[in-house]
């Protein structure tokens, strides 16, 4: 009874912390991480006192991890994985080797004994998995070359946690040759298991899903969902593995199945709730204690490894060809010590390679670098506002300051938006062109293409362009938050100027519409339809016919967006809708062909 009434307790303070602190780090533009590890250090050892168990939960909630890695995978099928092989293993180990390299000489040139050196190279060289991808995430840049660079390098530390938790007792001076043999014999065990799991799920994870799947019980193939995952993840922790990377090979392997969206519908909110709770694990397991007794050694080494790793990242992306944007994510998000630190760092200390003291200092460290990330990265985009709005322009490029009457504006002028102002300027119409990108302004000036530089989410800058006269109001912008962010704009403040947009994917076609937008074009589906209809005339239809099965389905398309567009959200409504859609339309075209003596509806 005891044991029950503290579990309540303990699940009532960690929800009521998270539910308290993380809409108050959103409002204040902080992110919903900075607002779980505050929630942590605030209900800690250190703070309220609320919970004092730190470690138990840090267990406990470290399956966040595995389940976000299992659903990463899940995004990876496995012909992308191996076209990752390089960024992985060759970005991936230069960061490794290059960070380990340098804290080891900076550390044995400051008088540290070179086996605490190289441990704490080692640790402090990983990353956080958790913060890196799931700010990537948050922020919609997994597919930007930024995220995949992240995610690249990540995965490598998971590899290489294993051989450096191996090497740990080889570094103490008593038993440097002992457990020869017992080491190849944990080598050949996680060889094998990570085969099983391979060759294993290829041959029956998808008849097991097929088999749960016709049950027709959706709790019980959320069961089947966690059971895999457990179950992956168990095996690997079995022989000393990483209990997420081994999670991220299952879901890879289901990456191409049937079944991936209903796997991802069912773990995505287990994902995000265990995530919350590993934060605020990581906010209380900060041993303040280390830092009172030694601030200036905690500050020297926190500064210290933050600013190498930087350095070695920074120097990485240049031949990355990492657009000049991204390169602060990418370095601020890896820059920073790593979950796996905490294991490595613990793991040093039973072996008897590193003392107590020098553990608990290096732990804390690393706990307030993972603190300090999510800070750094608002202080990157403050930097990075303050820089676009001061930042001098190339001769001949201009802010629009000038009030102007074009009858249509057009907002973002790159490849979508260039098409649209051809056309345009080909029947004779003036747009005025408005892009926040210096170099496309530059791009197109060449052209001939008279382009403003100048942020169409600004609410003067619109005025400026004429927007209260204009005819028309063209959204082709890029980034998805920015071109939402337009659009809320003109509809708020010019509500009779007709808004065109151009969305990228689904999600942002949704959002547009919960605007009121109406006019959108998602800006790879007539191109696609176009290559289908082509597919279509080379297996054999008429050109004729073709075109009018390319018009319909562009049509059913549209019309079946428009019933899913009420509950964007919902994903699991959204499927529904979607497969009953095109199950409509194949039976429709079935019997149409039945009617026409199989001759394919036109």
């Amino acid at each position: 009874m005891e044991h029950g009434a503290s579990w309540i307790h303990s699940s009532l303070v960690y929800l009521c912390a998270a539910v308290l602190a993380v809409p108050l780090a959103r409002l204040l533009g902080l992110g919903s991480i900075i607002g779980y590890l505050g929630a942590g250090i605030a209900i800690g050892p250190w703070g309220l006192k609320l919970v004092t168990d730190a470690q138990s939960m840090l267990h406990f909630a470290e399956f966040g991890v595995v389940l976000m890695l299992f659903l990463v995978g899940l995004e990876l099928e496995p012909r992308r994985l191996w076209s990752l092989r390089r960024p992985i293993f060759g970005w991936g180990s230069v960061q490794l080797l290059g960070s380990t390299v340098l804290l080891l000489a900076l550390g044995v040139a400051a008088g540290v004994e070179w086996r605490l050196a190289l441990v704490a190279g080692l640790g402090l060289a990983l990353s956080s998995t958790a913060i890196g991808l799931s700010v990537l995430s948050e922020r919609n840049l997994m597919p930007t070359s930024a995220g995949q660079s992240v995610l690249s390098v990540a995965l490598l530390q998971d590899i290489a946690a294993i051989p450096i938790l191996a090497l740990l007792p080889l570094l103490v001076v008593q038993g440097a040759t002992a457990g020869g043999g017992a080491g190849w014999i944990e080598g050949a065990k996680a060889v094998g298991v990570v085969l099983a799991i391979v060759f294993g799920g290829r041959l029956l994870l998808r008849p097991a899903l097929r088999w749960i799947a016709r049950s027709d019980t959706p709790e019980i193939f959320t069961a089947a969902s966690l059971l895999l995952v457990v179950a992956t993840a168990a095996l690997m922790q079995s022989v000393g593995l990483s209990m997420a990377l081994g999670a991220f090979l299952a879901g890879v392997l289901l990456a191409e199945s049937e079944y991936r969206r209903e796997l991802e519908t069912d773990l995505e909110p287990f994902k995000g709730l265990l995530l919350g709770l590993f934060f605020i694990a990581v906010g209380m397991s900060v041993d303040f204690a280390v830092v009172l007794q030694a601030p200036g050694t905690v500050a020297v080494v926190v500064l210290a490894f933050l600013s190498v790793k930087a350095l070695v990242l920074w120097a990485m992306a240049r031949p990355m060809s990492l657009p000049e944007a991204e390169r602060p994510v990418f370095v601020i998000l890896l820059a920073q010590g790593g979950e796996f630190g905490f294991v490595v760092f613990q793991g040093a200390f039973g072996a008897g390679v590193i003392a107590a003291r020098s553990a608990s200092l290096l732990v804390a460290s690393v706990a307030l670098s993972m603190l300090l990330t999510p800070l750094l990265l608002v202080l990157a985009d403050r930097w990075r506002a303050r820089r676009a709005l001061h930042r001098s322009l190339p001769d001949g490029i201009s802010e629009l300051r000038d009030p102007q009457h074009a009858p249509a504006i057009i907002a973002g002028f790159g490849r979508y938006g260039q098409i649209v102002g051809r056309l345009l300027s080909a029947n004779g119409f003036s747009a005025t062109v408005l892009d926040h990108s210096v170099e496309q302004i530059e791009a197109v000036r060449r052209f001939g293409w008279p382009a403003f530089y100048g942020d169409a989410t600004r609410l003067d800058l619109l005025r400026t362009a004429g927007a209260e006269r204009a005819c028309v109001f063209v959204l082709a912008i890029d980034d998805v938050d920015q071109s939402v962010e337009c659009a809320r704009l003109v509809r708020e403040h010019f509500p009779r100027l007709p808004l065109i947009a151009r969305a990228r994917n689904v999600t942002h076609y949704y959002r547009l519409r919960e605007l009121g937008v109406t006019m959108i074009e998602r800006e790879t589906l007539d191109s696609a339809l176009l290559s289908a209809r082509s597919v279509l005339q080379v297996m054999g239809m008429d050109a004729d016919q073709a075109e009018a099965s390319a018009r319909r389905f562009r049509a059913h398309s549209i019309e079946l967006m428009e019933q899913m567009a009420p509950h964007f959200g919902n994903e699991a409504k959204l499927i529904a809708i979607a497969k009953q859609g095109r199950q409509q339309l194949e039976e429709l075209w079935a019997r149409e062909r039945a009617g026409n003596g199989g001759t394919p509806p036109g």
